[in-house]
């Protein structure tokens, strides 16, 4: 570790900004709000006579350029941004004579500590830094956190301090505290503080606190969560978010390890991955392991590949743990459809191509209805298959059948968004032998339709497969 970041309060400290221009500024705002005293002595004399305080961040102005003896008196933080670096030295020094700690823009060596990139929920502040080696860095990773940080957590911490005394009576041992604050603060009043209901929160956790120390389990919830096609960067912020508050996660073969990486440490995985014709766990005794954990109590999570409500029978799940009294929110992910079309380039509409896109299985249910293959044959409409390798010969032949052109351009994209991501196109006529030559074994979607062709990469391959049949 090459330094130290430290949690400074800043209640009744006096926090003194030196220098113009932007950079006098960016540090001004660190502060607004804060419960702090900040002071701006802007270098610079004013033409006109300046306001007492500035409006933007609160901070009280004392303008011009000579900064009397005991300037820097009680003053906890100094930061100066000025381009005259003999000045700044100067006043850095007083300024460490005066008890401050000082941080010179853009000159480290006259640096007592750096500015950190900061996270600011209120209560809850995270600091980065790198020591001034990249700052652009830390800005990016700044902007990953906030987008993961929940925006009601500071509120939630400062809930609960205030009711950290009750706390302390009303469960004398430490484990016993652990174990609730790890409930509670992960359950309906995380709900309420993002809300910004502060007495929804406040409430929420007295109730928690009641019911944690009579032995009664709060509600437990269920959470049908589409972890969309693999890669982790198109989960939802959202999904994101259930997942790391997740007690327990019940997954399908379909979600990766890195998807999987992002749920707590602690929290418990049930695989009840299936595959074809061969179902590992009945989707009975899925819904049934949804509802067991969450009479426990639990945040339990149900993590599917794709969107849980397009064919992932995400709704037969919703339906059962409803029907037993139990709360079920839907976290939508993107679609398999989406995300491997978007990949390859493919419009799944577009004004000269398609004016419809439907979404079908290629696995429909046993002894249930057949596809309707004759409105699925429509001209200027794309079909997009789900679990349609294996079925392949038999979509082909009947849409042929039903009027769609044997020359209808297709793709056949393979574990799409992720690293072993393939892509390749042909014609519907084609469509089962494109798939044994290249051998499409793993999860694929196939795209029917005019589409396909305004796609760069499957309009090439089309071409030359055209070029091919014709010199045959």
């Amino acid at each position: 570790m090459d330094q130290f970041l430290p949690a400074i309060p800043l209640k009744g400290a006096r926090v003194i900004v030196v220098g113009d221009g932007e950079a006098a500024r960016a540090k001004l705002r660190l502060f607004a709000g804060a419960p702090c005293e900040l002071v701006w002595r802007p270098a610079m004399k004013p033409v006109a006579p300046a306001p007492e305080f500035d409006e933007e961040t609160g901070a009280r102005i004392l303008p011009g350029r000579f900064v009397p003896p005991g300037a820097f008196y009680r003053a906890k933080f100094v930061f100066i941004a000025l381009d005259d670096e003999a000045r700044a030295a100067h006043l850095a020094a007083r300024a460490r004579r005066a008890g401050a700690l000082v941080n010179v823009v853009d000159n480290l060596a006259l640096c007592d500590f750096y500015t950190p990139a900061l996270v600011d929920r209120g209560a809850v502040t995270i600091a980065l830094s790198t020591g001034g080696a990249a700052p652009v860095l830390v800005r990016d990773i700044r902007c990953a956190l906030e987008g993961v940080i929940a925006p009601g957590v500071g509120l939630l911490a400062s809930t609960a301090n205030r009711l950290r005394d009750q706390v302390r009576e009303a469960l004398p041992t430490l484990d016993a505290r652990r174990r609730f604050w790890e409930t509670a603060l992960r359950g309906e009043a995380a709900v309420r503080a993002d809300a910004g209901d502060a007495l929804g929160t406040a409430l929420a956790l007295s109730r928690a606190l009641t019911g944690f120390r009579d032995g009664t389990p709060a509600p437990g919830q269920v959470f049908l969560v589409g972890a969309g096609p693999g890669d982790p960067e198109l989960l939802t912020l959202k999904a994101v978010r259930v997942l790391r508050d997740a007690d327990v996660v019940v997954h399908d073969r379909l979600v990766p390890e890195a998807i999987l990486q992002r749920a707590r440490r602690d929290a418990r995985r049930i695989d009840v991955g299936k595959r074809r014709g061969q179902h590992s766990v009945p989707q009975e005794q899925i819904a049934a392991i949804l509802i067991k954990e969450a009479r426990k109590g639990l945040r339990v999570v149900r993590l599917k590949g794709g969107d849980s409500f397009i064919f992932g029978r995400g709704g037969e799940e919703a339906e059962a743990v409803r029907a037993a009294g139990i709360a079920v929110e839907v976290v939508p992910g993107i679609s398999a459809a989406l995300a491997c079309a978007a990949s390859a380039q493919i419009p799944l509409t577009h004004r000269d191509a398609a004016q419809a896109v439907t979404f079908v299985t290629g696995q429909p249910k046993k002894d249930g209805a057949e596809l309707d293959y004759q409105s699925l044959a429509s001209a200027r409409h794309t079909l997009v298959i789900y679990m349609g390798v294996a079925t392949a010969p038999e979509l082909s032949a009947k849409l042929i059948a039903a009027g769609r052109g044997a020359g209808t351009p297709v793709a056949i994209i393979e574990n799409g968004s992720l690293p072993e991501e393939r892509a390749v196109s042909g014609t519907l006529a084609d469509l089962p032998a494109l798939i044994t030559a290249h051998a499409i074994t793993g999860p694929a979607v196939i795209v029917i339709g005019e589409v396909v062709a305004r796609a760069p990469d499957m309009a090439a391959g089309l071409a030359r497969q055209a070029l091919l049949e014709d010199a045959a």
